[in-house]
This record gives C-alpha cells, sequence and structure tokens, in this order.
C-alpha cells in the first residue's frame, strides 16, 4: 500500500476541488423560512428500494435533539443499510439498542482521555507542526490544501499506528469511500482494498500489540466480549472517512470564521484560553456535515405533524444549530456568545464517539497556525474564499498572507 495514487481530491492542475459538497452559499435564510413555515416538512424522496417513499425533515433545535435522543421511535437502522455497503455489516452509526450499546462500550476503550492528551503530544502536535514547515518560510500559503485537508486523515493513520509512507495512499481510499455515492465501483473498491489492508495490520497487532488503537481494539474487553475482526474493520472503515471529511472541514470552517473576522482573531492570539469556545461556536455556527437520517419505527408525531411508521425522518442539523429561538443572530460567528450546547455532535446514544478528538485536532492546528505564522491573514488577491455546501459545509481554499 505504499503507492500514493491520484488523490481524488485534486483536479488535473494539482487544484483542490470538492464533488461531494454541492455550490450553495448560503442555506440559512431557506432554512429560516422552514422554520417559521414548515418546521416538519414533509417531502417525497427515493426510497432504498428505489420507490418513492415519505420523509419528514425535521429543522428546529427542540424536535432535532429529541430525534436523535428516542431511537426507539426513530431506528439509525437505514444509516446501515446506506453505508454497509462500503463500512461494512457493523456501522456503529447504523445501530440501534442493545447491539449499539455493546459495540460502543468496547469501541470506546480505546477512546480513553488519558490516550487522547497522549496522541495530542505524540501524534498531532509533530504532523501539524511538519505541514506547516512546508509553507511557513514562504510568507504565504492555501492552508486547506496544504494543511486543513491533509492533518487529519494523517493524524488517523498515525493512531491507527499505520507507517507514514502509507499515508498518501490511506488518503486516496477515504476520498473513494467518502464519493462512493458519486463513483459506485471506485468507492467500493476502496472499501476491498481498505479492508485487505487493515487485515494484515490487524493480524500483526494480534500477534503483536504495539500501542496504537488498532492494538487497543484487537485487545478490547468488556465482561469478557471482545471485537471479532470485522466488527473492527467497520469501525475502522467508519473512523476513516470521519478523519477524512468532518474534521477537515470543521477545521476550515474555524478558521475561515477567524480570518474573516480579524478582531475576533487577535483576541483569540492574544488569549489562547478562548481557544475552546472558538472551536465550539465554529462547529455550531458551520457544521460540516448538516443532515442525518433516522427512520421511524412506529406511527408518531413531531410537532404535531403525524409521522407513519417506515418514514424517513431527516434531522437538519445545520438549521437546528441556527435556530432563532436559542441564539441571536445565529447566522455570525461569534466566539464570545454564552456558551450554550449545539447539536453537530448528535444527542443522545448517537453522540459522537470522535467529538473529543476532533476538538483536539481543531484547537492543535489553529494554535500552530498562530504560533508560526505571525500576522496570518486572508490574502486579499486570492481566490474567493467562503464556505458552500448543502450536505457538507466547508471552504474550498484559504488563501493567507503572513510574516
Amino acid at each position: 500500500m505504499t503507492d500514493a495514487g491520484t488523490n481524488e481530491a485534486f483536479d488535473v492542475m494539482g487544484q483542490f476541488t470538492d464533488t461531494v459538497a454541492g455550490d450553495v452559499r448560503d442555506p440559512y435564510p431557506r432554512l429560516a423560512e422552514q422554520r417559521r413555515t414548515a418546521p416538519v416538512d414533509r417531502m417525497r424522496v427515493l426510497g432504498m428500494d428505489g420507490m418513492p417513499a415519505d420523509a419528514y425533515v425535521v429543522h428546529c433545535y427542540d424536535d432535532v435533539a429529541r430525534v436523535m435522543r428516542d431511537n426507539a421511535t426513530f431506528s439509525s437502522a437505514a444509516i446501515r443499510d446506506l453505508m454497509g455497503v462500503v463500512m461494512g455489516p457493523y456501522v456503529l452509526v447504523g445501530m440501534d439498542e442493545p447491539e449499539h450499546r455493546r459495540h460502543r462500550a468496547l469501541v470506546s476503550l480505546a477512546f480513553r482521555h488519558k490516550t487522547l492528551l497522549q496522541w495530542e503530544d505524540e501524534v498531532l502536535t509533530g504532523i501539524v507542526h511538519d505541514l506547516i514547515d512546508r509553507f511557513a518560510g514562504r510568507g504565504r500559503a492555501e492552508l486547506v490544501r496544504e494543511l486543513t485537508f491533509r492533518f487529519p486523515v494523517q493524524a488517523i493513520a498515525a493512531i491507527l499506528g499505520l507507517p507514514a509512507s502509507d499515508h498518501a495512499r490511506f488518503h486516496d481510499l477515504a476520498v473513494a469511500i467518502v464519493n462512493v455515492a458519486a463513483r459506485v465501483e471506485r468507492g467500493l473498491a476502496a472499501s476491498r482494498a481498505l479492508r485487505e489492508y487493515l487485515a494484515v495490520v490487524l493480524e500483526e497487532r494480534r500477534r503483536q500489540p504495539a500501542g496504537d488503537l488498532i492494538s487497543d481494539l484487537a485487545v478490547a474487553e468488556l465482561d469478557g466480549e471482545r471485537l471479532d475482526d470485522e466488527e473492527i474493520f467497520s469501525f475502522l472503515r467508519l473512523l476513516l472517512p470521519a478523519g477524512a471529511e468532518t474534521t477537515y472541514r470543521a477545521t476550515g470552517n474555524l478558521l475561515f470564521g477567524l480570518l474573516s473576522r480579524p478582531d475576533q482573531l487577535d483576541a483569540l492570539r492574544a488569549d489562547r484560553s478562548l481557544m475552546a469556545q472558538a472551536v465550539e461556536e465554529a462547529i455550531r455556527w458551520e457544521s460540516p456535515l448538516l443532515i442525518t437520517s433516522r427512520t421511524a419505527v412506529r406511527d408518531t408525531e413531531v410537532r404535531g405533524v403525524e409521522v407513519p411508521a417506515g418514514s424517513q425522518v431527516i434531522a437538519h442539523v445545520g438549521s437546528a444549530n441556527h435556530d432563532e429561538t436559542r441564539w441571536d443572530d445565529a447566522e455570525s460567528y461569534d466566539l464570545f456568545r454564552p456558551p450554550l450546547p449545539h447539536i453537530s455532535f448528535g444527542a443522545g446514544p448517537h453522540m459522537c464517539l470522535g467529538m473529543h478528538l476532533a476538538r483536539m485536532e481543531m484547537g492543535v492546528a489553529v494554535g500552530a497556525l498562530l504560533d508560526r505564522l505571525p500576522g496570518v491573514r486572508l490574502d486579499p488577491d486570492g481566490d474567493d474564499p467562503h464556505i458552500h455546501g448543502e450536505l457538507f459545509r466547508s471552504p474550498t481554499s484559504l488563501p493567507v498572507l503572513f510574516g
């Protein structure tokens, strides 16, 4: 797996592209109108069987939180049906109780607080500084292509214990898996290739644990139970796109929010204790993934709208995070905003297992940039930087000057 391949995220000129997200720059006025006029909006979609089916899009914060927390009424199984083709049969985010509880408890053993702190010191800091080293002397950089897109997946690969020589190919496979809907055969082939590669690594770790995440998963035990190989492969194939997609997008959104508001960037530069709230506000303001899906397992209602059993229920995270009944001026990035929990990491049983790692990566990346790039600012002559997307959201480019 040492061939670096040609990363699908770059065009023939080496420019970063984003085929997954879509081109919409500002969906929030439309979503605000939906919250006012149709907070639970019935629509027709193609079901998993290719036939038209009803779906209900839920837009308000309290309703989205209810859908996410009540997995007895709103099943996650449809996510497994959708993602299982590339993630394998044991997709954690597509499980219901009690199966979900068992799997989450076992994989959570590898995400202990002590382990996260060790990853920050021994993995994340070194990777981000190695990437910054490549452009720190130039006085200018494009931070998506040169940092935010590369950092999280290299971090995941290192945490898994994979050699640096495999990181580029590892990233290729991640991008292909994420883009499976657009290029099905390539995505399926990437999933098979990744499983074959991980099988060799897992076998080695079972013989000789190496202190990495795969080793931890191989020996994780709770009440006498362990994960079998296919359960580990499914979890790792889920973890990979999370590293390749949502964290890089969240980091780009944080940087755009700060770079577009120099007063807040200066405040953070002067007081790093503001980092946690800067990170949290970015994740609320521009969630990297706007929607998630559930299936109603019985007849129910949401905000007075009847939802028949079997209907798809789409929880609109992006809309919920801009709910004007919860946040004033929600369309603005404001790191000084009074803290109030958002819902980008979910709620209830499926609260994102990797959220603490994502927050840590975002803080490490931005802190290193402020340390290494004096006076970093948006390049007024660079390509128009902006956040865009209908499903995923992030900037495609962040051209900056410094020094």
